[in-house]
């Protein structure tokens, strides 16, 4: 049986989108990786080869420091149990649709300085989530 943090699985996720294998790479050892553009020098989320700012393809990977303020958050209290889904800005510039992980919900704060964990998921490769820093 494959599971989802499998090499099998891993692969066919790189190979439908191999271009951004650099960022899953990472994101298995628990890194975050933002994609620059050198064009008009500036990272930009969600991963992708051409940049949504100035349109070029001249991109590059680079480690991002995982630190980040928390711009909204919304919490879903009607779940069980509650989870909070954020916006959060990070340190270099851009912001990410994101969950805030590992602390009470009630002390979620707009503004907040989090930082990235990425967690084991039953169902796919792990992506960037945030707690409190």
């Amino acid at each position: 049986m494959t599971t989802p943090n499998s090499d099998e699985t891993f692969r066919s996720l790189t190979v439908a989108a191999p271009e951004i294998r650099p960022f899953w790479e990472a994101a298995r050892r628990g890194e975050l990786l933002l994609a620059h553009c050198t064009a008009c020098r500036r990272p930009h989320w969600f991963p992708r080869v051409v940049c949504p700012l100035c349109g070029s393809r001249a991109i590059e990977w680079r480690a991002a420091s995982g630190r980040g303020t928390i711009y909204s958050v919304s919490v879903a209290r009607r779940a069980t149990p509650p989870y909070a889904l954020a916006y959060v800005t990070l340190d270099e510039g851009p912001t990410l649709l994101t969950n805030i992980v590992d602390c009470d919900v009630d002390g979620i704060a707009i503004g907040q300085k989090v930082k990235v964990v990425f967690k084991d998921r039953p169902d796919a490769l792990p992506v960037p989530m945030f707690t409190p820093a």
